[in-house]
């Protein structure tokens, strides 16, 4: 048996998520005594014996769908999005000009992968509507990486799931070297999953109770505030855009 909680896992909150699995874990009485860190995220979701996971909605629909079940969807209280949602924000160097993703046509964009939601399909539809075309596309391999890469110069404007953005807030001084140029449209946010072999009204059962468990500090911490159902077919029906160019 596997669990992972590995999306929004900075050091900072690894204490946390512990925790929170533990409880999930004890409200089941079941799953194995501690989280996955080690594996690769695709090897985990794919695990027949995977009891419990996050994953993002675009592996979900692109190729997760019918192999497991949504659990729910974390609420993490995100400004301008439904619960359950998140969007992107696009962040640059505070001192850069520029008051759109527009503004940044022909400069360098960097993303955490080609398989994110939230790092490349939001930003290459929202692109789209705008008629922005970059001048590069950097591949980063994680949201932390993509805004750092962008207060390093290395890369001019940077696609990062608002609450990765929220938590680099907290924990990152090098964040005041940035700022905020706008959003995309909400999505559905990053599910937790199960296997086919698991029931997931039960597992759903315990994580909301595994909620309402944790200390305050520890819900604070993990910006957790509830879970809700998304059907299958919301995350189906969110827009798909080509790869990003090599």
């Amino acid at each position: 048996m596997t669990a992972m909680l590995g999306m929004y896992d900075l050091p900072h909150l690894q204490a946390a998520n512990n925790r929170f699995w533990a409880t999930i874990r004890s409200c089941l009485n079941t799953g194995p005594d501690t989280l996955e860190r080690s594996r690769d995220f695709w090897d985990i979701w794919r695990d027949p014996g995977m009891v419990f996971a996050q994953t993002c909605g675009m592996p979900y629909r692109t190729a997760l769908h019918g192999h497991v079940h949504l659990v729910g969807t974390p609420d993490y209280g995100l400004p301008g999005c439904p619960p359950g949602y998140y969007n992107s924000v696009l962040v640059a160097r505070a001192d850069a000009p520029g008051d759109t993703m527009a503004d940044f046509s022909g400069q360098r964009f960097a993303y955490n992968e080609a398989v994110s939601q939230s790092g490349w399909a939001a930003p290459a539809t929202h692109a789209a509507k705008t008629g922005t075309v970059f001048g590069a596309y950097i591949p980063t391999g994680a949201h932390i990486a993509s805004a750092k890469a962008v207060a390093d110069n290395n890369a001019d404007i940077a696609a990062i799931d608002a609450l990765t953005w929220a938590l680099i807030c907290e924990c990152e001084p090098w964040a005041s070297h940035l700022r905020e140029v706008e959003r995309t449209d909400p999505t559905p946010g990053l599910p937790y999953i199960t296997s086919l072999a698991n029931d997931p009204v039960h597992i759903r059962t315990a994580v909301e109770q595994a909620i309402a468990m944790l200390s305050e500090a520890d819900r604070a911490a993990l910006h957790l505030q509830g879970l809700v159902v998304i059907p299958q077919d919301t995350y189906l029906a969110v827009a798909t855009p080509p790869p990003p160019p090599a």
